[in-house]
């Protein structure tokens, strides 16, 4: 009897475990595998052979279609005669800036070598795009979409689109991104864009069916030039921005700055037959254009007409439009809480900043620099130095928290904050020309574009209500712009220019999220196959 009751309670306990593993395992979020190769090819995006970089031998590279909260495991194998990496423009990392893969997070991945990449879509859905981070590679191509797209059950402010249509949009340079790079290390400048690219073409064509509604996911992966997109005879509502639900308008035309990322919706109404898509350049001396073609899939009919012209005027027109992107409050974005329900604006903010980017030669030659400080990678990663708690690799009192008149310096600079902290930040911008700053493992909160110099009295035009929220913003010539961001992703974070040679040459730094006590809940540790360089060879956690 006794025997009976143990062996039933086995049959007991082994049914409970089993029925635990079975919840575990329905509960996870899915996995989904990939094997992307790196290699050179040649190719005529501009009808001039020239050498780019292809991944799965596809230029612009395989799109990742995915849904929140996503496990991505990525095998990357380096075919390239240099190291390389790859980041994942707009995706958070949450508590795991190990896999961003940039420079001050990650040791290169070295020729005919691999490493696993294995990150989450953790509560983010939206429009985003990978690129290379290492040398000047982003001037060969490496590039592709991230489409996140919600689960389910988790409702969206829109009818869904009968399909999506994906436009990576950029300048593009015939010249090899050696030699381009080389020019930079010299201590030139960039040349002026030979072109642009849709998709890697300069010519293609989006086909759908009189009537029904088509999602535009839209990025700008150039090197430098903001676009300005418009479709012939169409209007375009916005609906989402780098993960964030928007008010939605109906606009002729937008203004897209480099690193930037939207969707918006298009119906063909009109009667059936090709209509012009342009992407035309922006606050340049010289005017680029790409087109493509919106064709109703049941007409013959070829496009006709003058080309849809760009909007009148560029500073004053683009910061109204910018002004008029809200968040939508009532919305839901991943998750079901509606957007509103985070009531920013009444937050205290911990620190400021202001960060004032400049063009300084250093040495005889062009660097860009942040409050004077022109940023230099170290042979270790300033994140694998932090953990393995390596001195001498990087500075936290190079960049000051409001600019100086000092001497510009180099330094591989690091700002630190504390996990928590609500910060307010503004970019001020005493150049002719547009910026574009991002950081990683965010999105903020741009509260405030304005003309001239910032000063405090600048907070009471700030929108403490409905203000976008991105990973990415444009500050105007001779002009500033203010963000707020909570600091709830413990990690080494890179904010930088997303114009790629200024980049190049300094215009980054890092921020270090963190907090004294170390918790896995805060961050997670470094994985089992962390690459080592530097003064990290060796090291072990």
């Amino acid at each position: 009897m006794a025997s009976r009751t143990r062996l039933s309670l086995l049959h007991f306990l082994g049914a409970l475990a089993l029925l635990s593993s079975l919840v575990i395992v329905k509960g996870e979020s899915p996995y989904k595998f990939y094997t992307w190769t790196v290699t050179y090819g040649i190719i005529y995006p501009l009808g001039v052979p020239q050498q780019v970089i292809l991944i799965n031998g596809q230029f612009p590279g395989p799109r990742l279609d995915v849904v929140t909260n996503d496990n991505i495991i990525l095998n990357l194998i380096n075919k390239l005669d240099q190291p390389f990496l790859l980041t994942w423009n707009g995706i958070k990392q949450r508590k795991n800036s190990w896999q961003d893969g940039v420079l001050g997070t990650n040791c290169p991945i070295p020729p005919n070598s691999n490493f696993t990449y294995k990150f989450q879509t953790k509560d983010q859905i939206g429009t985003y795009n990978y690129f290379p981070s290492t040398a000047f590679h982003k001037a060969a191509g490496g590039f592709g979409a991230i489409n996140v797209y919600a689960r389910p059950r988790i409702p969206i402010p829109y009818p869904l689109p009968a399909e999506d249509f994906t436009l990576l949009i950029g300048d593009w340079f015939k010249t090899n991104h050696k030699t381009l790079q080389q020019r930079l290390d010299s201590g030139g400048v960039l040349p002026f864009p030979d072109g642009m690219l849709i998709n890697g073409q300069t010519q293609t064509t989006f086909t759908g069916d009189q009537g029904k509604t088509y999602m535009f996911r839209i990025s700008n992966v150039g090197l430098s030039s903001t676009f300005n997109f418009r479709i012939q005879g169409h209007t375009m509502k916005v609906v989402e921005v780098e993960g964030s639900h928007v008010m939605q308008t109906d606009y002729d035309s937008l203004d897209v700055h480099v690193g930037q990322s939207l969707s918006l919706l298009v119906t063909l109404n009109q009667s059936p037959k090709d209509y012009y898509i342009v992407a035309s350049s922006r606050f340049v001396r010289a005017n680029l254009s790409v087109t493509a073609l919106l064709r109703y899939s049941n007409s013959g009919v070829p496009a006709s007409g003058d080309k849809p012209p760009l909007p009148p005027g560029e500073l004053v027109w683009s910061m109204r439009q910018a002004r008029t992107f809200r968040w939508n409050l009532t919305a839901n974005a991943a998750r079901p809480n509606p957007q509103g329900s985070f009531h920013y604006g009444k937050i205290n903010t911990t620190k400021s900043f202001v960060f004032s980017n400049s063009a300084p030669l250093i040495n005889g030659k062009q660097r860009y620099a942040v409050n004077g400080v022109s940023y230099v990678n170290s042979e270790t990663p300033p994140k694998l130095a932090d953990h393995f708690n390596i001195t001498g690799v990087f500075s936290t009192s190079a960049i000051q928290s409001v600019p100086s008149n000092s001497p510009a310096t180099v330094a591989t600079s690091v700002v630190k904050a504390s996990l928590h902290d609500f910060l307010e930040i503004v970019f001020q911008n005493n150049e002719k020309s547009v910026q574009s700053w991002h950081l990683d493992g965010y999105d903020f909160w741009v509260v405030g574009f304005g003309s001239g110099q910032w000063t405090p009295a600048k907070r009471s035009l700030y929108n403490l209500v409905d203000a976008l929220t991105r990973h990415t913003t444009q500050v105007y010539p001779n002009s500033w712009t203010a963000i707020l961001v909570s600091l709830d992703n413990q990690g080494m974070w890179n904010m930088r220019s997303a114009i790629w040679e200024r980049q190049y040459l300094g215009q980054q730094f890092y921020l270090k999220v963190w907090d004294p006590v170390q918790s896995l809940a805060n961050e997670y540790n470094p994985p089992d196959n962390l690459l080592r360089c530097g003064k990290a060879i060796g090291r072990r956690p």
